[in-house]
């Protein structure tokens, strides 16, 4: 049997599916399904998906049937077309909707993760810190280490560190002042 036949046979059908024949769409699918299927399987490599594909193929050609000129193509070409298409535009579809759900995964994870607990980074430098701190800490004069410290840790005030320690007033405070001084200078070194 020589091509054109097979050719004549499928346009003809495709006419009558232009024309919204039911019976036309079932006979076209019936003798093309199983090599556009064969099709669909190597554009998206699933059988399950291939069958989605299929199915909005045959959707697309019972729409477009009417656009179908037998002069430019024949017609398990233009329906191969259709069919490479509606795949592509499935893996397409699949790859948008994964990054889609990947992006909404990846925010409900930052916001899940996302709060008052330190990253790793955080935690590096607090401790890089607190070992340059406790460094400058060991520079101050005993009293003066002790004043500042309680000032900081307690959140004394001033009164209340002279009242404490039994000292004046003045002296507590410029032991504080003395202190952070000689801390900052200290500080900036490690920085």
């Amino acid at each position: 049997m020589n091509s054109e036949a097979p050719d004549a046979e499928l346009i003809a059908l495709l006419d009558r599916v232009a024309r919204h024949e039911h019976a036309a769409l079932k006979d076209l699918y019936e003798r093309c399904s199983p090599k556009l299927f064969g099709l669909a399987v190597r554009v998206v490599s699933q059988r399950e998906w291939a069958e989605d594909v299929l199915q909005e193929a045959f959707l697309t050609i019972w729409r477009a049937a009417g656009d179908y000129r037998a002069s430019l193509s024949p017609p398990m070409a233009w329906m191969g077309l259709i069919v490479r298409s509606r795949g592509l535009d499935f893996l397409r579809r699949r790859t948008s909707d994964r990054t889609t759900v990947t992006q909404e995964l990846d925010d409900v994870l930052s916001e899940t993760l996302e709060g008052d607990t330190p990253n790793p980074m955080d935690t590096t430098q607090a401790s890089q810190q607190a070992w340059a701190l406790h460094q400058c800490m060991t520079r101050l004069e005993s009293r003066q280490r002790e004043v500042v410290s309680l000032a900081y840790l307690r959140d004394l005030s001033h009164g209340e560190l002279a009242e404490q320690l039994k000292l004046p007033l003045g002296t507590v405070k410029t032991w504080i002042r003395r202190g952070l001084e000689q801390l900052r200078v200290c500080m900036a070194r490690f920085a």
